[in-house]
């Protein structure tokens, strides 16, 4: 069977505190497997039981993780954009992360392995 994993991508323009990260990175993640959930809910139960494999990255702006978006929602790959409150460290309405998957560890790659990690 192949791999399942999840990917989170953090924007590290923002320069945002350990603490509002590691909350943006969660976010991301639970948004991210309730959307794998609906998508295949076999695909999900695997990743629980595999012991959750998950890497995070980073993009330098917010246009490169809205492509990002865009192009797994375009390939039909579960995924969710974090949209901040803007209630802490920045604005209303930043797109802060983007969690993909649960999902095929071919499927996630293809976008995501010239990225750098956190």
């Amino acid at each position: 069977m192949e791999e399942i994993k999840q990917a989170i991508i953090i924007r590290s323009d923002l320069k945002m505190s350990k603490g509002k990260t590691a909350a943006q990175a969660a976010h991301a993640s639970l948004m991210s497997y309730f959307e794998a959930e609906r998508h295949d809910n076999e695909i999900a139960k695997e990743w629980l039981d595999t012991g959750e494999k998950k890497i995070v990255l980073k993009v330098s702006d917010e246009d490169s993780l809205v492509k990002l978006y865009n192009a797994y929602k375009f390939k039909k790959i579960p995924c969710a954009l974090v949209t901040d409150a803007g209630l802490t460290e920045v604005p209303p309405g930043s797109k802060t992360a983007l969690g993909i998957g649960p999902w095929k560890a071919s499927d996630i790659d293809m976008f995501t392995k010239q990225l750098k990690l956190l």
